[in-house]
């Protein structure tokens, strides 16, 4: 069964690959970051959480030099290489550039490393946006640690960046994957099964109840695939692959349609070309259309047909060896 490595090799999906290295201990260290400030790099993003970028799409990166306010005004991201990089807010600057790029687009698009720094700055900044305010009193935030960490003016409280746990499962029966499709996605879209954790559940409970609760299958077990961090706004994706019964699906209050799909139907999916599917680039007898490679969704499925296949092939093998 497949998994991403950490061996150097390239991730299977987005926001993973080249990230920064976060070097913590800056973070209070005013003196450090005004040391590193001159030299460093800064992205810029505008309210509603897109990159300036340059004539070619390419991302635009500010000399720290040449950004008025110095790191105060900025939220530091980490190191690459020993230079440091920044996140500023377009509103804090007098800058216009010729275009702006949205985290989807830069995933498919811009090399890994500078997609996984834009998905880490668009996190923290929706982070910001959406916590001015202290909630345990109304008080306003003060951001410090280099914008990642709030204090409350009124009572003190401290507040650091949210991240909201989701599984992800691929589903088998033994023969077939489980998909649903949400009504307002376009036609022929699929994927697997998602939901957030709730307090006081472990993740496979959490699996168990989302698969039951959006289809009405029945989970027997589960098992850890791999994690992507999922700043739409602010998600970690905890991928998993399960075996469960050949329940006929009824879908809940979620979900469109969910069914069983056999693995020659999953292997064309992962093979159509999902990119032009929602344009009118694939007629209708062509089958399912699947996740975008920049999602782990994708991943978890085709690691359940790698494991039907290797299955296929173990059985087959067996077979053979009795009827000799």
């Amino acid at each position: 069964m497949s998994s991403p490595v950490s061996n150097g090799d390239a991730s299977p999906f987005a926001f993973v690959d080249g990230a920064l290295d976060r070097a913590d201990l800056l973070r209070a260290d005013a003196d450090a970051l005004h040391a590193l400030w001159q030299k460093s790099c800064v992205i810029v993003l505008d309210a509603d959480g897109r990159a300036h970028a340059d004539v070619d799409g390419s991302l635009r990166v500010l000399p720290g030099a040449e950004v008025a306010g110095g790191p105060g005004i900025t939220t530091f991201l980490g190191l690459r290489d020993g230079q440091g990089w920044f996140a500023a807010d377009a509103d804090t600057l007098a800058i216009q550039s010729p275009q702006r790029i949205d985290l989807r687009t830069a995933a498919a698009r811009w090399p890994a490393w500078q997609a996984s720094t834009f998905a880490q700055a668009r996190a923290l900044q929706h982070w910001h946006q959406r916590h001015r305010h202290c909630s345990a009193c109304g008080g306003a935030m003060q951001y410090v640690r280099a914008g990642w960490l709030g204090l409350c003016d009124g009572c003190g409280s401290e507040h650091y960046p949210r991240t909201d746990q989701a599984v992800i499962v691929a589903v088998g029966d033994g023969e077939r994957l489980l998909l649903g499709r949400q009504a307002s996605w376009p036609p022929r879209r699929w994927s697997v099964v998602a939901g957030f954790v709730e307090p006081g559940e472990t993740l496979e409970m959490a699996v168990a109840r989302e698969v039951m609760e959006e289809t009405g299958v029945s989970v027997r077990t589960s098992r850890y695939l791999a994690s992507q961090p999922w700043p739409f706004p602010g998600s970690l994706m905890l991928g998993f692959i399960a075996d469960a019964d050949p329940d006929e699906p009824v879908i809940g209050d979620e979900l469109e349609d969910a069914r069983w799909f056999t693995a020659d139907e999953v292997r064309a999916g992962l093979v159509g070309d999902w990119a032009h599917a929602d344009d009118g680039g694939i007629g209708e007898d062509d089958g399912i259309v699947l996740s975008s490679p920049i999602s782990i969704a994708r991943h978890v499925i085709r690691a359940w047909l790698e494991h039907h296949d290797a299955t296929c092939l173990a059985d087959g093998a067996a077979d053979a060896g009795l009827a000799t």
